[in-house]
């Protein structure tokens, strides 16, 4: 076949060509066409990295091309409105609509089976309030006892998200946004650039394993450049983080292509040169010697919140980390827990789909340790996983969350249509590319006021739920608001699902419940490793 195609190919452009020569007039036109098919053929024929494209030379290429628009294709006319991934088209639209600021109702009853496993729901109230007579911008307070300069947090708030993940226009419309709407935008770890300032929004400065913005030049922490960094009037708060959903315990690596000398002046870096962010910390090595980096860190940003970022892994950690919080008195003034279920611009597969605890889980236990140790009172809590809508920041609160994080959402208000090309450069939308031919495509005075009108209009829709809920204040939230189905034939409150532990059972050994003695008893706050030897706890 391989052969036939090939010398097809060329007794084709012969004949077109010597009939060309007959007619004269359309020579040029033919020797265009078919002399370029046969140069490639033969190309085809003769080259050895792709089987197909060897055996069937130019034919074989449609498998490619189909290959690329296979997700297009499915995502616009073959998949159901409820069952795209990672976002639904229902969740996609609400987003576009809201960010549009136009009609976000929907016709005819909802398209979701309510009988399905998983189908989730909130108890509404008979003597549901008026919405209109509601806080329409509902906050929460950041910094406990040491903090000096508390910031008053929005419900809903940009997750972190790089420059040069994200474009530059991206990122000066997520912060023109903050900055309409007065909510926060996290820096991700690349550090702070010129454009998360152009508009002074409010920001989360976010610090990895790489510290970029404030490293040294073999890579450690640098106190003074910190200090210098964090004294910006728009940093408001201040995020360390341990671990984030998409790919949690995995380090990176800046290939020395992408360390040009705009993103070596943000990061602090040697410009051409690649720069590893290891998958540990190596400001600290134990629980202890964390929280006091933590309260370094809050010392010399001059008394700004100061917390952590982590997707749950070994419970037993963040029990230790808890234990070292009462050890040495000193405590974040908030905690943001991502879920395995979160994004990226770029990771392994197996860890995208296989390594850290879902946020709802994660959530419930990062709550109920807190409730258990006596401590949550002075530590707001972050949720960040796949929320999208005020239902969504509704449940999150309910199952212990002060207020959440978005990203993708934020992306997709900002003109993110899901293509998947985040990690090839080539988004179509100038969102997750640094192509200076694609980024120019968005147009930052528009998306800004995208970003704002999403928040607004989301913020809305939870107030408006809230008040159907018979609830006035998100502090009166809790599991017993919302449901979930099992089964075809059973439905659960969350309240049963995720149960609460008494506040400061976990003082005490003997009010430690059964499921928790294990992970209580390998504990320590001078190690992150669990210490089993010696260690005895009969299965309840």
């Amino acid at each position: 076949m391989r052969l036939i195609v090939l010398v097809s190919t060329f007794l084709l452009a012969a004949a077109s060509i010597g009939l060309a020569c007959l007619v004269h007039s359309g020579f040029w036109f033919c020797a265009l066409v078919f002399v370029p098919l046969f140069v490639l053929a033969t190309y085809d024929s003769l080259q050895t990295k792709r089987a197909i494209i060897k055996n069937f030379p130019i034919l074989g290429r449609s498998r490619y091309a189909a290959e690329w628009l296979r997700p297009k294709i499915y995502q616009y006319f073959i998949e159901p409105d409820t069952d795209g991934r990672p976002f639904n088209r229902l969740d996609r639209n609400i987003v576009y609509q809201r960010s549009k600021q136009v009609n976000d109702t929907t016709p005819f009853g909802t398209q979701l089976n309510i009988y399905n496993d998983g189908y989730e729901w909130l108890n509404h109230s008979i003597a549901a309030l008026d919405h209109h007579a509601l806080n329409p911008d509902p906050r929460v307070v950041v910094g406990g006892p040491n903090c000096s300069k508390p910031y008053s947090l929005s419900l809903f708030n940009v997750a972190a998200m790089s420059f040069g993940s994200l474009s530059k226009n991206a990122v000066m419309a997520l912060n023109g946004g903050a900055a309409i709407g007065k909510f926060a935008h996290n820096t991700g770890e690349g550090g702070i650039s010129e454009y998360h300032d152009k508009f002074n929004g409010d920001l989360i400065y976010q610090i990895g394993t790489g510290y970029f913005g404030c490293r040294t030049k073999d890579g450690n922490f640098s106190d003074e450049l910190f200090a210098e960094r964090t004294a910006a009037e728009n940093v408001k708060m201040i995020e360390i983080k341990l671990s984030q959903g998409a790919k949690p315990g995995h380090g990176g690596i800046l290939p020395a292509k992408k360390a040009t000398p705009e993103i070596a002046k943000i990061r602090n870096i040697e410009p051409h040169k690649a720069v590893l962010s290891p998958p540990y910390h190596k400001a600290f090595q134990t629980p202890k010697e964390f929280v006091q980096f933590l309260g370094k860190c809050r010392k010399l940003s001059g008394g700004k919140p100061i917390g952590f970022k982590l997707c749950v892994g070994q419970k037993s950690e963040f029990i230790a980390i808890c234990k070292a919080m009462l050890e040495t008195g000193i405590k974040p003034d908030f905690i943001s827990v991502d879920g395995g279920e979160g994004g990226t611009g770029a990771a392994p597969l197996e860890f995208s789909n296989s390594v850290g605890t879902p946020y709802m889980e994660g959530l419930t236990f990062v709550y109920n340790t807190l409730i258990g140790f006596n401590i949550k009172k002075e530590i707001t809590l972050i949720a960040s996983g796949k929320i999208v809508s005020g239902f969504h920041i509704f449940r999150a609160i309910a199952l212990g969350a002060d207020a959440c994080y978005s990203a993708r959402a934020m992306m997709m208000a900002v003109g993110c249509i899901q293509a998947l090309e985040c990690n090839h450069n080539t988004c179509p939308t100038g969102v997750a590319t640094q192509n200076p031919s694609l980024v120019k495509g968005l147009d930052v005075s528009d998306k800004k006021v995208r970003v704002a009108n999403y928040h607004k209009e989301t913020i809305k829709s939870f107030v408006e739920l809230m008040a159907a809920a018979g609830i006035d204040d998100p502090d009166k939230i809790n599991r017993s608001h919302v449901n979930r189905r099992i089964d075809k034939n059973k439905t659960r409150s969350y309240v049963e699902i995720f149960p609460y532990i008494m506040e400061g059972c976990l003082l005490n050994s003997n009010s430690i419940p059964a499921s928790w003695k294990r992970n209580m008893a390998v504990s320590s706050p001078d190690s992150f490793s669990p210490k089993f030897e010696g260690v005895y706890i009969e299965d309840d």
